[in-house]
């Protein structure tokens, strides 16, 4: 069955092409309303929206198959993460389409504010001229505050310093070891409102971020301050800048975005004359247009033809080549949490995961989604995938502890596992060998197996005639055997039998087997 793609935001043609290419069943209904696509997505697999849909808790749960949203832009408030997360479905958006855009466009309205061109354009098609009144300043040694240094904020970094302008750059969640190889200097919000002659503002809109600039803070900048927002409306606030503006405590501001999109009830921008704005405009051009198209497009494409998650602003993104390496291991730790969850009967309080080897070089959080699905599915009766299993094991109260161990002993990569609940304990060593995934220990026991399909896990007194004791009892219920695993601490201890069997093992005949003689304790694990 062909998968059900709705894209109800106008997307470029190229983007369009690319999924007819790989013959999905696609909607296309831009301007659709809300209870028209609540009706739509009920049996859509993905949705594709730029910033007119609004993808509220409401859409979300009228989906009964929805997978993937992928938005064609850089931000998704316009989706309601949370809901989504808590459904499984994964977000994903285009990061990289209009970067170049955006930061030509701010740069753009840097240019505009220091040199007052808006204005004398609007003043010459009166035909006025004013010279006098619309002398500028240079951008050369003036000094700009850039707020947040990701794609779009590092690439203004760079235009700016080509044009001889000092960077302060400002961004508490990049790591510093990008922020050292952009070779700006790194500031402190404190130190940016006391020396900008330039804020330009580069930040998602979350709680820590709006109204970051207020009025407290208009009163620490410079009176020759200019103010850019070609991020999102809200992260200025308007009504305080508004104030400063009329009043003229700062020299200008130019804002691209808005609390409300049309603006409705904003503060009466348009009387002053130190202001710029537009409606928008940032990502707006041919170019980023069918970029952020084709990134969307691709993005469900590669879901679900290769299962690769890209930009997913919900879920552990991984480029190709890491999926490619990673792949196995997620499906061996997806394993290796099913069969955990089983040995402990479900009543797990505690996980402790350690990635030992190379996986240094990898995200790890796909792995560790992946045993945290396996651990909490066979117990769970409401969907759970790689998306919503870490919300959903927060919420059940199980401790996540992520570690790196220097235990790997032969092996390349390694993944331990420990697990813990109400008295019960499992721990297991897996590895990844010629692509099929392999448990190499549980518990004490060294054990080679592979962790799928039916199994019985079995300890017994390693006294003689129990294996056979065990394969007549199963013979005579009919049970085949398919393979058998064997371990042991020491001669005449307690030994750990795993025998992977063809058939389902009914719970009456499981009780018998566990009454045999010698037998300690028996586990029934599909995997």
């Amino acid at each position: 069955m062909k998968k059900k793609i709705c894209i109800t935001d106008d997307i470029a043609p190229e983007g369009l092409q690319l999924l007819q290419s790989n013959h999905f069943d696609i909607v296309y209904k831009p301007g659709i309303d809300t209870d028209a696509l609540k009706k739509e997505i009920v049996d859509a697999h993905a949705l594709i929206i730029c910033s007119a849909t609004q993808v509220t808790a409401d859409v979300i749960n009228a989906a009964s198959k929805l997978e993937i949203i992928a938005r064609a832009g850089i931000g998704v408030d316009n989706v309601d993460v949370d809901a989504a997360t808590a459904k499984g479905i994964i977000v994903t958006n285009a990061p990289g389409g209009n970067t170049i855009s955006t930061a030509e466009f701010a740069l753009a309205l840097i240019c505009s504010l220091a040199r007052n061109i808006p204005q004398a354009d609007a003043s010459m098609k009166k035909q006025q001229w004013e010279k006098a009144k619309f002398e500028g300043v240079e951008l050369r040694r003036k000094i700009i505050g850039i707020l947040g240094l990701g794609r779009v904020g590092s690439e203004l970094a760079k235009l700016c310093k080509a044009l001889g302008m000092q960077v302060l750059g400002f961004d508490p969640y990049l790591a510093k070891e990008k922020l050292a190889a952009m070779d700006i200097e790194i500031a402190d919000l404190e130190t940016i409102w006391k020396k900008a002659d330039f804020i330009s503002v580069h930040t998602p809109l979350t709680d820590e971020t709006k109204n970051l600039i207020n009025a407290d803070v208009i009163k620490k900048l410079k009176p020759t301050v200019r103010i850019i927002n070609c991020a999102r409306g809200g992260i200025v606030n308007e009504h305080d800048l508004y104030k400063a503006l009329k009043e003229k405590r700062i020299a200008g501001a130019a804002l691209d975005v808005f609390t409300q999109e049309p603006p409705e009830n904003l503060p009466p921008f348009h009387e002053l004359d130190n202001v710029i704005l537009t409606p928008h405009l940032g990502a707006y051009t041919y170019e980023a247009q069918v970029s952020v198209a084709i990134e969307a497009a691709q993005t469900v494409i590669d879901y679900f033809t290769k299962g690769a998650i890209h930009d997913s602003v919900n879920y552990a993104s991984v480029d190709m080549q890491q999926y490619d390496f990673l792949k196995p291991f997620i499906n061996l730790a997806e394993r290796m949490g099913k069969f955990q969850a089983i040995m402990l009967g479900g009543k797990v309080n505690s996980v402790q995961l350690y990635y030992s080897g190379e996986f240094g070089k990898y995200s790890r959080d796909p792995l560790t989604a992946a045993y945290l699905k396996g651990l909490l599915s066979p117990y769970i009766d409401r969907p759970i995938n790689y998306v919503n299993a870490t919300m959903i094991a927060a919420e059940r109260g199980i401790k996540v502890h992520i570690g790196e161990s220097t235990q790997s002993g032969d092996w390349a990569h390694l993944i331990q596992a420990k697990a813990d609940g109400q008295g019960l304990h499992n721990e297991l060593w897996g590895t990844v060998i010629a692509k099929q995934p392999w448990v190499v220990r549980c518990d004490e026991y060294l054990i080679d197996f592979i962790p799928s399909g039916r199994m019985l896990v079995m300890h017994n007194n390693d006294v003689p005639n129990v294996i056979g004791a065990i394969g007549t009892f199963l013979g005579k219920n009919h049970i085949n055997i398919a393979n058998l695993h064997l371990a042991r601490t020491r001669r005449g201890g307690k030994a750990l039998v795993i025998l992977e069997i063809d058939e389902d093992m009914p719970q009456e005949v499981l009780e018998k087997l566990a009454n045999l003689p010698e037998i300690l304790d028996v586990k029934y694990v599909i995997v």
